[in-house]
């Protein structure tokens, strides 16, 4: 479908292309800015990780302005990749929002073609195989392993190893009971300790990894969010903190750890009577 010749400039396509120019000009040999000149596709990756996670917290907060702010960076991300690809003549703007425009037609065919589904476990399967075909493979071709392999290398790890287990466990690759899941645990634990015991840090790294992914097995068994936990943890730890600090007169290194743990005691005990 090309509209180029006919297109009505809406306010959301002025306000994109404003972007553009924008970053445009702060990427411009002439009067940009020194910052955004020295970026590359790879210096930006930690900003697109870190904005990616700001987007989420936003939507989870419900805070609608934020939720706009946090977006935004994010785009800004995008459009700033597609400038310096486009500098190089590799790819443009356009060519980015072609092909997902291109991409989202194809894979829903049941929307803009001819194609009947009655559930929505039809259109993930129907996505899944006009995903393959599109990566030059076939339900015949595609292993299990290069399927879970995408999952290790694109999604965040404790995410990827999340997926991994629920994919493994659909094709009977699973305890028979909770129980195994806790005796793997211990193992892992244990093998864990021993580990620790040398100097192969290699190893202990490993044995680490063995223990994280056997709690995401027992998250997944108890229908449980191993991210979510983790983020709900971290702000707990800080809003418990932030209640230590306020009841302290002088640094922590002046307390007695005796002091502290009564002051975090204390302060788990504020929060948790809001």
């Amino acid at each position: 479908m090309n509209t180029a010749d006919n297109i009505t400039l809406t306010p959301n396509l002025i306000a994109l292309q404003n972007l553009i120019d924008v970053v445009a000009k702060l990427r411009s040999p002439e009067g940009g800015c020194p910052w955004d000149l020295e970026q590359t596709p790879e210096t930006l990756i930690p900003y697109i990780i870190e904005e990616a996670y700001e987007v989420v917290d936003a939507i989870r907060s419900g805070d609608q302005k934020a939720i706009v702010d946090e977006l935004g960076d994010l785009l800004l991300q995008v459009i700033l990749q597609a400038q310096i690809a486009s500098e190089s003549q590799q790819f443009s703007m356009a060519e980015v929002a072609n092909n997902i425009t291109e991409k989202l037609i194809r894979r829903h065919p049941h929307v803009f073609g001819d194609v009947e589904v009655n559930s929505v476990e039809e259109v993930r399967q129907n996505w899944e195989e006009i995903k393959a075909n599109e990566q030059g493979e076939t339900p015949k071709t595609q292993t299990f392993s290069s399927k879970l392999s995408r999952y290790a290398r694109q999604l965040p790890p404790i995410m990827a190893g999340m997926k991994i287990s629920k994919k493994a466990a659909d094709i009977g690759f699973e305890w028979d009971n909770v129980e195994g899941v806790w005796d793997k645990f211990e193992e892992e634990v244990g093998e864990f300790k021993e580990a620790l015991q040398g100097s192969d840090k290699a190893h202990q790294q490993a044995e680490l990894g063995d223990i994280l992914f056997v709690l995401i097995n027992l998250a997944r068994w108890y229908d449980l969010d191993p991210y979510v936990g983790l983020q709900e943890t971290n702000h707990r730890f800080i809003q418990r903190l932030s209640k230590v600090e306020e009841a302290c007169d002088r640094p922590f290194s002046e307390y007695s750890l005796e002091e502290l743990d009564a002051l975090w005691q204390k302060a788990k005990a504020i929060l948790a009577n809001k």
